[in-house]
């Protein structure tokens, strides 16, 4: 069995109105995505303390999905007629029904941090069992370890953690750096993300890892100071987060800011110069990590 897949891109007023009404007509599924993830221009849901509630990108893309035979051009018509809007331009693929549980498995190899540090999905045994081995599958958060950032911020832990540090990781995703700084001696460990799926994510990885981490939505995070803060998230969110970032860094700790572009080095290392010395960025593949001290 194939399936249909249709991509229709919408104004923030419509995309949860349409993607209700195309459910009720037919749709298996519809998810709404930023229409501008991946550029310049992506949107950050922000669900930050004292920051606006925002809830759909302002250019949004539903990705809908029906079964093969559906007649996708009459259900979405339908749909704009049920909210009285104007058919929307869109585009449908043919998906083929595939194994996606072993087609996932098998674009998830070990991937080797350092000497001493690995990322071994669950399903592969440990290419080095002398190692570290975070145990971390794919899941409904981000981070794997596969994404240049997250391999970034985890060689700065992997070679910067002398032991016994405070670590804040501000926006865990999966829980991956949080779960890092633990298995490479760090004293304590704290993981934040908006999205209560990373918290749950994040908490079910720290089992499996057999470490004690604790996460929370932002507005649960206790006060206090961390000896290394990591903010692996996007520079919208970064340039507005710095003085809250900052005031969570003891004086003498150490920032690793990631998720930056390399042609944003320059605009994020002048927000964060107001509170910390900073060290050359470093980049790979097009992506940075940027690390300062505390004044």
């Amino acid at each position: 069995m194939s399936y249909q897949q249709a991509s229709i891109p919408v104004p923030e007023s419509l995309a949860e109105l349409l993607s209700d009404a195309l459910m009720e007509h037919g749709a298996l599924s519809a998810a709404i995505e930023d229409a501008l993830a991946g550029t310049e221009n992506e949107q950050p849901i922000f669900g930050e303390p004292d920051m606006p509630q925002q809830q759909v990108w302002q250019q949004s893309l539903i990705i809908a999905l029906f079964d093969e035979h559906a007649d996708v051009a009459r259900i979405i018509a339908d749909a704009a007629v049920g909210i009285a809007t104007q058919q929307p331009e869109y585009s449908v693929e043919t998906l083929e029904e595939q194994d996606w549980v072993r087609l996932t498995q098998s674009q998830f190899d070990p991937i080797k941090i350092s000497d001493r540090l690995w990322i071994t999905p669950t399903w592969h045994d440990a290419p080095d069992a002398r190692a570290i081995n975070l145990r971390l599958d794919p899941g409904l958060a981000f981070g794997t370890g596969s994404h240049p950032t997250t391999h970034l911020c985890l060689q700065w832990l992997d070679n910067n953690l002398r032991g016994g540090e405070s670590v804040l990781d501000y926006g865990c995703g999966s829980g991956i750096l949080t779960i890092a700084a633990l298995k490479l001696g760090a004293g304590s460990a704290t993981g934040v993300d908006i999205d209560p799926q990373a918290i749950k994510a994040s908490n079910d990885n720290a089992v499996q890892n057999e470490v004690q981490a604790a996460f929370y939505l932002p507005d649960g995070l206790p006060q206090g100071q961390f000896d290394v803060v990591v903010a692996n998230i996007l520079a919208n969110p970064l340039r507005m987060l710095g003085d809250m970032l900052a005031g969570r860094t003891h004086t003498g700790g150490r920032i690793v800011l990631s998720g930056i572009l390399e042609e944003q080095i320059d605009e994020m290392s002048a927000i964060y110069a107001q509170w910390f010395d900073l060290a050359p960025a470093i980049v790979n593949n097009g992506w940075a990590y940027i690390t300062g001290t505390k004044r």
